[in-house]
């Protein structure tokens, strides 16, 4: 039995989908802990390409059930266009089930979110404009509406008619909005309330009943550590908790309950919208990157800053996370490169720094120490093994794995299911890496 965390090691869009999906094969359940429609992954079946935003892509699995956690943010109407896509591809959605103490986007939060973001001018975080932070801003504020607040009429109507007068102050006063009709956003609401009905359930006691059960289960988070609220990039982060100690809060489980986290980290780095990124590379290879691993998001479609691998973030994200090992993705990318770089530490000033820092005044001032390996130049897409790679190719994973004090147990070379190299049992695999008589971390994916 194992209940398994995977997290995104970097700034999020590290391929978490891909990986989740195959976990899912193991699992019986899996349960989305955090985010909202801001987040977004792609899975390539065969020649078909699912691209979901809330529904945790273990619903590829008829007999794989799959939880909006508690710590989402829903927006019942992109979740039901997603139900009705699946739909139509022949997708059941009979095991999706919805926390009923998740917390839902209304109108007036992506229409604040928006005009929020156009007022920042120059000072703009990059937000999505899908209403996430109003939302979980509404929920600190205690004001937010719940999904089992939208399954009692009689209550919503009530609520609805004061919160959204309320909000209309504010679109009308500070952004010079038209405001909203409290009874068109009852009337949609209340039809939302109907087509989710089936699927809401208590959230935490299923979960804890399949872990009484010894089921398996898997947690998925959206974006990444250095998009956290607390421990990221701040204020250049989402409104929530990617972190893997936001699993326990936003699915409603113990952390005693947790066996194993898994970190997904790509072969180079990429970052979406605005804040600092040591290793950016405005240029060519930036952009060839950005090419070659088609970077553009699954939520907006736009093109994503890439640059090379910086351990320095990838430690820090081995320690908030507490990473047993680590998913390393779309390595295929790298395959026309003669040589590669990775940031093995920062300068800021004169001063040489190991650990990621904590203001983003001084990440800015961040600059990348680099060691340079050479590349392989050769295509990996039809690697199934690790004997199959390019020597180059097992030195580079081999240095990324002793930078970061973890093992590799999974590469993607590709974007379809079989396109990966599983090198031990992600789920049940060794806890951690194993010391050598130094203390030194031998990385497990050996080919040895």
């Amino acid at each position: 039995m194992a209940n398994v965390i995977v997290i995104g090691a970097q700034w999020g869009d590290e391929g978490k989908g891909k990986v989740t999906d195959l976990l899912s094969r193991s699992a019986d359940v899996v349960v989305r802990y955090q985010g909202g429609v801001n987040a977004g992954h792609t899975v390539v079946v065969k020649d078909r390409t699912f691209k979901l935003h809330l529904i945790p892509s273990g619903i590829l699995y008829p007999e794989t059930e799959c939880i909006i956690g508690s710590g989402t943010v829903i927006d019942p109407q992109v979740l039901i266009q997603e139900l009705d896509q699946l739909k139509a591809l022949g997708i059941s959605t009979d095991n999706l089930f919805i926390s009923d103490t998740a917390h839902v986007t209304m109108p007036y939060h992506r229409l604040i979110d928006k005009a929020s973001e156009e007022r920042r001018g120059n000072h703009k975080i990059g937000t999505t404009g899908r209403g996430i932070g109003p939302t979980y801003a509404d929920k600190s504020e205690r004001i937010g509406i719940r999904i089992l607040d939208l399954m009692d009429p009689q209550a919503i109507k009530q609520q609805l008619h004061w919160t959204v007068n309320y909000k209309n102050a504010i679109l009308e006063k500070l952004y010079n909005l038209p405001p909203l009709d409290p009874e068109e956003v009852i009337s949609q609401y209340l039809e939302f309330a109907e087509r989710l009905r089936p699927h809401v359930v208590d959230c935490s006691l299923k979960i804890y009943d399949a872990i009484q059960q010894r089921r398996n289960i898997l947690f998925e988070g959206a974006q990444g550590t250095l998009l956290d609220l607390d421990h990221g990039t701040y204020p250049y982060v989402t409104s929530s908790n990617p972190v893997a100690g936001g699993a326990c809060v936003g699915a409603g489980v113990g952390p005693t309950m947790i066996d194993r986290v898994i970190g997904v980290a790509k072969a180079y780095t990429t970052r979406v919208g605005e804040g600092p990124f040591p290793t950016e590379l405005g240029d060519k290879l930036g952009e060839l990157l950005c090419d070659r691993g088609a970077e553009f998001g699954t939520t907006t479609g736009r093109r994503r800053r890439c640059g090379w691998f910086d351990a320095v973030i990838g430690r820090y994200a081995v320690r908030i996370n507490g990473i047993d090992c680590l998913a390393i993705t779309k390595l295929d990318v790298l395959d026309e490169l003669d040589e590669i770089k990775v940031c093995v530490a920062y300068e800021i000033g004169e001063k040489r720094c190991q650990d990621f820092p904590s203001s983003a005044r001084l990440f800015s001032q961040c600059r990348p120490i680099y060691k340079t390996l050479p590349g392989w130049q050769q295509s990996t897409a039809d690697c199934r093994s690790l004997e199959d790679l390019p020597k180059q190719a097992l030195d580079y994973l081999k240095f990324l794995a002793e930078l970061m004090e973890v093992p590799i147990a999974l590469v993607s070379i590709g974007a379809s299911r079989d396109q990966t190299i599983i090198v031990e049992d992600p789920i049940h695999g060794p806890k951690r890496a194993l010391l050598d008589a130094n203390g030194t971390p031998v990385a497990s994916y050996k080919a040895s």
